[in-house]
C-alpha cells in the first residue's frame, strides 16, 4: 500500500497555503490508461487500485490537463493517463513542484 502523500506541505507558509500550481506530469512508459466512464470511473477508486489508497485523485488529474481540473469536465470514452508506479508519480510531481519554485520563487 503507498503511503499518504501531502501535495500542501511544500505551499504552506505561517499565514496558510498558497495556491498550488496547475503542473504537468512528465509521460513515461509505465504509465497506465484507462478508459474514463461517465457516471462509474471515480479518481479515489483508480488511486486506490493504481496506488494502493484513495487520496491520489490529484495526480491522476494533474496528468490529465486536457481533462480539465474536475472528473464531471470528462467526457465518456476519454482515455486517462494514470502516471505508474506511484513512486515515481510523486518524483515526477516534485520534479515539477522544484522547478515552479526555481522559476516562480516560493
Amino acid at each position: 500500500m503507498a503511503e499518504y502523500f501531502d501535495r500542501y506541505d511544500r505551499f504552506r507558509t505561517n499565514t496558510g497555503t498558497k495556491i498550488i500550481p496547475g503542473l504537468k506530469i512528465s509521460v513515461e512508459p509505465t504509465d497506465k490508461r484507462v478508459v474514463y466512464k461517465v457516471g462509474k470511473t471515480r479518481f479515489d477508486k483508480l488511486s486506490d487500485k493504481h496506488y494502493g489508497n484513495p487520496y491520489h485523485g490529484w495526480l491522476i488529474l494533474l496528468a490529465n490537463p486536457k481533462a480539465g481540473g474536475l472528473e464531471f469536465d470528462i467526457e465518456d470514452g476519454e482515455i486517462l493517463r494514470i502516471p505508474f508506479p506511484f513512486k515515481s508519480a510523486l518524483e515526477r510531481y516534485n520534479y515539477e513542484v522544484d522547478k515552479h519554485i526555481r522559476l516562480y520563487g516560493e
